[in-house]
Order: structure tokens, then sequence, then C-alpha cells
């Protein structure tokens, strides 16, 4: 299937203000491009873009006096598959795991492991395999949660989701990315696209989604603690350890957020 996603977001500013932006489609699905993923600014300012130490491709900028605009528009071909549930099998010992996947078993400024490690060893170590472990939390994490985007808060860390019961869906990622590290399966934070394809439309804005993988048996599987079913049409923008690692933008200093647009949806051409 094709999808053509993109986005309009403004900022204003006072000041010459320098920005980092994690805007643009990960590495891993550039292949599926069908048209050219061009990242805009008017005015029209320089774009550095750079692969950071995760493998996501970041862009700075600096935001003129006034404010500036950033847009994008693009089609990519997805295979229009579910999410593909992890295979059944026994947890692989911590001692077995890649040298790259380690980072992903600790705790980080979202994710904190040792708040967290009670819970999860009361919640989730009776179950033997990894993928039931997983699932388990998922479940947990999915009915744990009030959604509400009046919920969000950028401060707010997995510890402080378990203990509110609120959130947005990097709140459900946070947490259960968090349990999963407890339970020694490698979990990795992701951000990017999901549309309203294969479900019923949804009548809220279109925004960016928060998911996470996890590491079993060799491979990373994506989870999604927020809809808690397999979904079609994700498209990768960044991943890291928490929030820090992907955000959106990251202002170095005043940049107010004056318009947020993004779209999401299924075409069946490139025109």
């Amino acid at each position: 299937m094709l999808i053509r996603c993109g986005y309009t977001i403004s900022f204003a500013t006072e000041m010459k203000t320098a920005m980092m932006a994690l805007l643009s489609v990960h590495p891993s699905r550039h292949q599926d491009l069908r048209t050219p993923q061009r990242l805009m600014a008017d005015p029209d300012i320089p774009l550095y873009h750079y692969e950071d130490s995760f493998g996501n491709v970041a862009t700075r900028l600096t935001i003129p006096p006034g404010g500036v605009t950033l847009s994008c528009d693009f089609v990519i071909e997805d295979s229009g598959e579910p999410d593909v549930r992890a295979p059944d099998g026994p947890k692989t010992p911590v001692e077995d795991l890649p040298d790259a996947v380690m980072p992903f078993l600790l705790g980080s400024r979202y994710c904190e492991t040792d708040r967290l490690m009670d819970v999860a060893w009361a919640n989730f170590a009776h179950y033997a395999s990894a993928r039931d472990r997983v699932d388990a939390i998922v479940d947990f994490v999915h009915n744990h949660i009030e959604f509400g985007y009046h919920h969000a808060r950028s401060d707010k860390t997995a510890w402080n989701s378990y203990q509110e019961r609120q959130g947005v869906c990097r709140d459900f990622a946070h947490l259960a990315v968090t349990l999963c590290r407890c339970m020694n399966i490698p979990a990795r934070y992701c951000t990017g696209y999901l549309g309203d394809i294969g479900i019923p439309p949804v009548d809220a804005p279109m925004d960016f989604s928060a998911w996470f993988d996890v590491y079993i048996d060799g491979d990373w599987y994506t989870y999604d603690a927020r809809h808690n079913q397999p979904r079609i049409g994700r498209i990768l923008m960044a991943r890291g350890r928490d929030a820090t690692d992907v955000a959106l933008t990251t202002a170095f200093g005043l940049a107010n957020l004056i318009r947020f647009d993004v779209h999401t949806d299924e075409v069946q051409s490139i025109e």
C-alpha cells in the first residue's frame, strides 16, 4: 500500500535560536520512499542533516528572529501487514545478549528501572517465555493508564505514569519499556507516523505516535501498549532509549510552538 505522510510545524521566536529536529523518516525505511522526502523551512534557512548515535537522521538549524515553519510531504510504500508478534520461547540470558542491545536494558531519563523493579518482578516473574512476559506487560500498561491528550506533560516519567495512571502514547511506551527492561528484556522507544489504517477512523487530530521494540530470540519486534493490538502502516522516524533521544524538536532557547499539523493517509497513487 501507499501512504502519504507529512507535517507542518511552526515556531515563533524573538531572537536567533538553535534547534535540533528528528523529523525525517528512519534510514531503515528509505528504500520504501516513492517520492522525495524533503524537509522544507520557511523562511529558507540552512538545514544540516547528520546521523546520530542511534542511527536516526537528525537535523540542525538556526531559527531566525520571528520564527520558522518546518514542513514535509512524501509518499512511502508499506507492506500493509500488521505488526509481527515475537516468537515463543525462553528469555535469552543477559550474558548471551549482543553488546549492541545492552544499553536498552539500562535505566534512562524517563525509564527508571530502579523504581519499578519490584513492581515488574511481582507481576511478571511467573511468565516463563519472553513473549508471554511482553504480552502481559503490554496488557498491564494498556489497562493501567488512561489515555488523554490533556494528561500530557513533558517531564512525566514511567514512574509518574505508573503512579498517576494517566498519560499519552509516549507514557504508555515509557512504562512498557521500563517494565521490560526490569525483566531483562531489551526494549527501545520508537516514534513515527501511525495513521488510522485498518481501523475505524478516530475522531481526534492526527499526531505522531510512540511505540516500542523488544529484543527477543535474536531480533527486534514491535509492540504498542496504548493500542494493544497489531497495527498497519507504522512509519518509523526515530528510536532510542526514551523520548530524550528521539525528541521531535529540541530548542536551545525560547521557541513557542504555534502550529502542529500531521497527516498520515493511505492513497491509491503517487499523484
